[in-house]
Parts: C-alpha cells; sequence; structure tokens
C-alpha cells in the first residue's frame, strides 16, 4: 500500500511518479511524488519539490482550459496532491508536437520520413516549426516501453472507435493551441506535449496532467531564430534536459546499461530548473511546502467531506 490512507480508499496504485488512491467507485486521490522517470525508468534519487511543481502547474493549466473540453480535477487541497473523477482511461496519449525537436527528431535523423503515419517535409532542421501541429500517438504499455502508433492502427485495432479519435483528437490540437498561447505569454514556446483521456460518465474526459516539465517541453522564445539558424541547442526547461545528460552518459533505459551516478549538485540544478519553469508559466513566485504525511491525509480527508 502506499504511505497514505485515506476516508474511503479502495485501491491504491504506484506510478512511475503519482501515487493513485482509489476513493469509492468514482474518485481518485493523486499525489505527485518527487521520483523522476526517463526512458520509462526510475531514476534513483528523489527531486526536491518536483511534486508540488507538477501538482500546481497541471491544476492552473488544467483550470485554464475547462472551457475547451472536461476534465477530472475536482480540488488541490494540498501542493503536491490533486482530488478528482475516476475515469476509464483509453490505451494510448495523444502527443502533439509543434517543432521537429525529440523523438521525433531522432526518428527523421535516422533518413525516416514518416512518423505515426504522417509524412514528414524533406529538408528540415532540428527544432524546425512544423507547417501545422501534428500528433503522433503513442500505446500505454503496462510494461516496458510505449510505441509509435497511427490513427488508423488506433481505429483498427479498436483503441478508439474513429468519432472517439475525431473528439480527442480536436481536443487535443485546441488545448496545444491553448498551451502556445499561455506559454507565447510567458516568452516560452511550448513545442510538443502529450495528452491523456479517457471517459468518466458517459462523456470523454481530459486525464492526468497537462503542460507540465513532465509532459511537454518548453523553448525559451527569446533568442529562437537566431540558435536556430546557427544550429545551436535551445535553451529548454522541461525534462529533456535529464534525458540528454543521460545519453550522454551512455544511459537510454535498454537492458544492461546502468543509471549513472546523480551528484547532489546535479539533483538541485534539475530541481532548479523545475522550480524556474514553474515560475516563468505562472508569473509566481514558487512557495516552498514541505507538510507531513498526517497533515496531508487530515486535508484530503477534509476535502473528501466536501466533495463525497
Amino acid at each position: 500500500m502506499g504511505n497514505l490512507h485515506f476516508n474511503g480508499q479502495t485501491s491504491f496504485y504506484r506510478g512511475k511518479v503519482r501515487d493513485v488512491y482509489g476513493i469509492g467507485d468514482r474518485l481518485l486521490v493523486m499525489v505527485a511524488s518527487n521520483r523522476i522517470s526517463a526512458f520509462d525508468v526510475i531514476l534513483p534519487h528523489p527531486i526536491p519539490f518536483k511534486g508540488q511543481v507538477l501538482n500546481q502547474v497541471a491544476a492552473r493549466m488544467l483550470m485554464a482550459c475547462t472551457d475547451i473540453c472536461p476534465n477530472w480535477l475536482l480540488d488541490t487541497p494540498a501542493p503536491h496532491v490533486s482530488i478528482g473523477k475516476k475515469c476509464t482511461p483509453f490505451k494510448i496519449e495523444l502527443v502533439v508536437r509543434g517543432n521537429l525537436t525529440g523523438h521525433a527528431w531522432r526518428t527523421y535523423a535516422s533518413g525516416k520520413r514518416e512518423l505515426c503515419g504522417i509524412s514528414l517535409p524533406e529538408g528540415m532542421r532540428e527544432n524546425d516549426y512544423f507547417p501545422s501541429p501534428i500528433i503522433t500517438p503513442t500505446t500505454k504499455a503496462e510494461q516496458g516501453h510505449d510505441e509509435d502508433i497511427s490513427a488508423e492502427e488506433i481505429i483498427a485495432r479498436g483503441l478508439l472507435n474513429r468519432n472517439q479519435w475525431e473528439e480527442v483528437s480536436g481536443y487535443a490540437l485546441a488545448l496545444f493551441e491553448r498551451g502556445k498561447k499561455l506559454a507565447g505569454e510567458r516568452g516560452l514556446i511550448l513545442v510538443d506535449t502529450k495528452y491523456e483521456f479517457g471517459t468518466s460518465d458517459g462523456s470523454i474526459t481530459l486525464m492526468d496532467e497537462i503542460h507540465t516539465p513532465d509532459s511537454s517541453r518548453y523553448f525559451e522564445a527569446e533568442g529562437f531564430e537566431d540558435r536556430l539558424i546557427k544550429g545551436e541547442k535551445q535553451r529548454q526547461l522541461s525534462k529533456e534536459f535529464v534525458r540528454e545528460w543521460l545519453i550522454a552518459h551512455n544511459f537510454m533505459g535498454k537492458e544492461g546499461q546502468e543509471i549513472p551516478e546523480m551528484s547532489k549538485e546535479w539533483i538541485a540544478e534539475i530541481s532548479g530548473r523545475y522550480i524556474e519553469l514553474y515560475e516563468r508559466l505562472t508569473g509566481l513566485q514558487f512557495q516552498r511546502e514541505e507538510i507531513s504525511d498526517e497533515e496531508t491525509t487530515a486535508r484530503v480527508n477534509r476535502a473528501l467531506e466536501k466533495i463525497t
């Protein structure tokens, strides 16, 4: 079981980053830990305040998008805790990409010109904008790595029917446009991000976190074009810098590879980058909050009494 126990709790699931507590048959308590994962592997050292950053950024972004589609969030009773509607998840993630970066660039640089059934233009440079944002879905693997999948494969395999695909893909593109607008107001570029959907009371519902540094990649807007022309690396606020550090130390989550040692200084730098993104995205000064398990439990139980 998890470290906490709440009134009415009926289940517990530990994910890579979040601990998820089922309350009855219609509510979830989601606790964002300080764990950090990359290449589908949980790294051995927690990152101070990472859970609080993720939870608070996700809550603000979900609230900023309530006019686009229904979402799961009901309350945030503690800095690292959210309460929301339990959904039946679709077994795919929708990755929306505005720029040729990360996995898409690695695929492109290998000579391939198709990704998830989408044809990619010739002559693109790393970090170039696509003519318009593209959706590159992945499966949600219970174990091992997620895999790229095309829209047609999703429908053929019965993961979604065509109407569901049209609805969630429309939501995903609209959410991405809202995320780009919000980021642009703060001097950032939302480069790519992922969304997860499910059903709640028969309606398609946006789940989990959105537009956080774990689910998204942000570039500094200032100097972007100059760096692009010069072929320089972009200054980014996302988890990609952790992946790049791991790759540089010969780790990509493959069998037989060892996770490199993380120094105290490197852990502090990762924490600082998460906090920086929070402050950049929200325009607010980050308030470090550390509360005990007892206080967390009390706050959540009070919130559950009001909701139920």
